[in-house]
């Protein structure tokens, strides 16, 4: 039980970058109109922005 938690607890940056960092970075640029670069979709480029936050929150254990 305990590796479980520990499991979980590991991935939590992860698990929060693509549950809530990505839908507010999409949404968010559809709001205020901004075109996402390279011809990608708003979801595409949040995915790649939010994810690439949230491994960088797992690998450092830090956000900023």
């Amino acid at each position: 039980m305990e590796r479980v938690f520990k499991t979980i607890a590991g991935i939590l940056p992860l698990a929060f970058a693509f549950a809530f960092l990505v839908p507010v970075i999409s949404q968010g640029m559809q709001a205020l109109g901004i075109a996402a670069p390279f011809g990608l979709s708003h979801l595409a480029f949040a995915l790649i922005v939010g994810g690439a936050w949230g491994l960088f929150a797992q690998v450092t254990g830090r956000w900023v």
